[in-house]
């Protein structure tokens, strides 16, 4: 009788623990929330988060369509407004809303719930532009100039979440022939090109050793400096350059996957990332504006005041001709493929 108990005991837990489940949670690399708000979810949702970090966002989409006869994951947040139309197409999302929280407005994505948004755009390296007296390029066009030579640094398109925005800001700004013979100028200035953000902000910008003191990068960028600053700094060692044409809205939203395991789950964690626990958190770990009006920003926000204006292609546009557009500019920037 004692045996018995204990093994009719032991499979009551195996059978709880079975209904606590597991939520597999698809992101970006870049995904970064307190652990003690995620325990907090998983004790209220009563699972157990797998978080999978896949890699850029492209990367972590292309793995959902790639398996998407078996799910990888319930649950992804990290596609955003270049890639929804891609993932709507490929069919890998369970269209997706949430009733928590009030969005900032236009800050939408359609079949999924933005839970962030930010801008890409040039940052500037204050003190190398005010040791070399160089006055700072006023448009686009100037970084085509002489002055500008050899001092811009990009992310490839190909490769990366920032390069690509840009790539797409300026085909909005300037039209898609007006950009890419913009691209070719820059190019045959001097322009260079990595393959991701970490590089060209850590290794290729004058900031942080590099000789380039223009790089793609955030609107945010500047505030995050002053955050980690080692020594208390009173105003951003860099700036934002908002050029016409060199500015694009990104917007990351979370959906549930179709076909995942646990759709309730999925959709608690849907209701989380737009929860004030989350978005309080989301700026100052992942360096993006929340996505539900009203939640307050730390006041190292100061130095990152939002871009009154923007360049997006329209998202059917975006869907329709990325893949174009990307490959044309690796044909004429890196010279390379037919």
């Amino acid at each position: 009788m004692f045996k018995k108990t204990i093994m009719l005991l032991a499979l009551a837990g195996v059978s709880l623990c079975a209904a606590a489940g597991e939520l597999r949670v698809l992101t970006h690399s870049s995904f970064s929330l307190p652990k003690d708000k995620l325990a907090e979810f998983e004790q209220q949702a009563g699972v157990k988060l797998s978080i999978i970090k896949a890699g850029d966002a492209g990367e972590m989409l292309n793995k959902l369509i790639l398996t998407r006869a078996n799910p990888i994951a319930d649950v992804v947040y990290g596609i955003d407004n270049t890639l929804i139309g891609k993932a709507n197409a490929a069919g890998v999302l369970e269209p997706t809303s949430s009733k928590v929280g009030r969005s900032v407005a236009g800050v939408a994505l359609p079949g999924a719930v933005a839970v962030d948004y930010g801008y890409v755009n040039l940052n500037i390296d204050k003190a190398w532009f005010a040791k070399n007296k160089l006055p700072l390029p006023a448009s686009l066009d100037d970084l085509a100039k002489p002055a500008y030579k050899n001092l811009l640094v990009v992310e490839n398109p190909a490769t990366s979440s920032p390069g690509l925005a840009f790539l797409l800001a300026t085909i909005a700004g300037k039209g898609e022939a007006g950009a890419f013979q913009w691209w070719e100028k820059l190019r045959d200035n001097g322009m260079k090109v990595v393959k991701g953000w970490s590089e060209a902000y850590y290794t290729e910008f004058s900031r942080n050793g590099g000789a380039r003191p223009i790089v793609v990068s955030y609107a945010t960028s500047p505030a995050a400096e002053v955050f980690y600053s080692k020594e208390k700094l009173s105003e951003a060692p860099t700036a934002n350059l908002l050029l016409k044409g060199g500015v694009f809205q990104q917007v990351e939203g979370v959906a549930r996957v179709k076909g995942g395991k646990e759709p309730q789950a999925a959709q608690a964690f849907v209701d989380f990332m737009r929860s004030n626990a989350a978005q309080q958190a989301i700026p100052t770990e992942m360096w993006m504006y929340p996505a539900v009006d009203g939640v307050s920003l730390d006041p190292v926000y100061k130095h990152a005041p939002q871009p009154t204006a923007f360049s997006n292609p329209k998202l059917d546009a975006m869907q329709a001709k990325t893949a174009g557009w990307v490959s044309r500019w690796t044909r004429l920037v890196l010279k390379s493929g037919n």
